[in-house]
């Protein structure tokens, strides 16, 4: 009877096993925060248990690296991208890397979105101003962007991201040399920024070795909620600088695990109501029309987009190299 009992239960977890080596996989290259992946990562394990889904982290640049490498080979090591430039699915798109799909929540999506399906935004970053009002008063600092790089009175006094290795900020620069001609770079490099991430640059701001930082709304106020911070965020007078992450699917020939049909249903629950709270949740904006809600401490989603500074996604892409080494030689590098 021991040796029977044994025998079954040895059964169970082999048919166990085969189960879970027979579940399709996806994998999903992400530059969101890595504490929201684990947030999602755990409510996709319940909402859809029959899938394992995994979640890469990487900053925007360094997945475009990773992609680029992998091309070599015709194999993609991920089935889904999520990634902060928009600009990027382009990119793909034109090289045919992409699978299509209409998803049937595109008809409440706010933002520009691919007509064919290639993708859509999931995320709606900002790229906002932020200063310590324990430390500085508002009205002596920059009230627009062109002020943070013009006002000379805070010359190495100031912070933000770095465009050669952030797809937000890259996107940034290019809306506003869109609007200010790269003139701005050069009044930027004057005012000697200090290039950074935003964990650094807020640890400046706190400490008032930075006055004001070039920085994603996100990080603020994720930093208001958890640690009960006073620093504020500047909504600049030119334009909030607003970034729709997109999501993509990568077309079966060349994904990791060639399950775009999966994928299809992951993109359909990213886009609804349910997948775009936990987005919220993150201190992100939604991209809906009538969005669940909006992040802690922010202001609405829509009077954001109303007056945000235009971006063009085209000159994006195509200056994407003249850009970098505009700012590399103008900004970072500047003597």
């Amino acid at each position: 009877m021991k040796k029977l009992i044994l025998l079954l239960v040895c059964l169970i977890a082999l048919s166990s096993s085969a189960y879970a080596a027979e579940k399709p996989q996806i994998s999903i290259y992400t530059s969101m925060y890595e504490d929201i992946i684990d947030a999602m990562t755990k409510t996709m394990k319940e909402k859809f248990p029959d899938y394992d889904i995994e979640f890469f982290y990487g900053g925007t640049g360094t997945l475009q690296a990773k992609i680029a490498a992998e091309r070599e080979t015709n194999k993609l090591g991920c089935d889904m991208l999520m990634v902060a430039d928009p600009s990027y699915s382009l990119e793909l798109k034109a090289a045919g890397l992409l699978h299509p799909y209409i998803s049937k929540e595109a008809e409440n999506i706010a933002l520009e979105y691919d007509p064919e399906g290639y993708w859509y935004p999931v995320r709606n970053l900002n790229m906002v101003l932020a200063y310590n009002p324990e430390i500085s008063k508002k009205e002596d600092l920059p009230k627009s962007f062109k002020e943070f790089a013009e006002n000379s009175s805070l010359k190495g006094l100031i912070s933000m991201p770095n465009p050669l290795t952030s797809g937000s900020a890259l996107v940034v620069m290019s809306a506003l040399k869109d609007k200010y001609g790269y003139e701005y770079f050069d009044k930027l490099g004057q005012n000697k920024p200090m290039v950074e991430s935003g964990s650094v640059a807020l640890t400046k701001l706190e400490t008032g070795e930075c006055k004001v930082v070039m920085i994603l709304e996100e990080s603020v106020l994720k930093k208001r909620e958890e640690e009960a911070s006073a620093l504020s965020v500047i909504y600049p007078e030119d334009g909030v600088i607003c970034v729709p992450s997109p999501i993509m699917t990568i077309d079966d020939k060349f994904s990791a695990h060639g399950n775009s049909k999966i994928c299809e249903e992951l993109t359909d629950w990213f886009l609804s109501p349910e997948g775009q709270s936990y987005i919220v949740k993150g201190w992100m904006h939604s991209v809906l029309k009538n969005p669940p809600a909006i992040p802690y401490d922010s202001i609405n989603t829509s009077e954001i987009i109303k007056n945000s500074m235009p971006v063009n996604w085209e000159n994006c892409l195509k200056d994407r190299t003249e850009l970098r080494m505009n700012f590399e030689s103008k900004v970072k590098n500047k003597k």
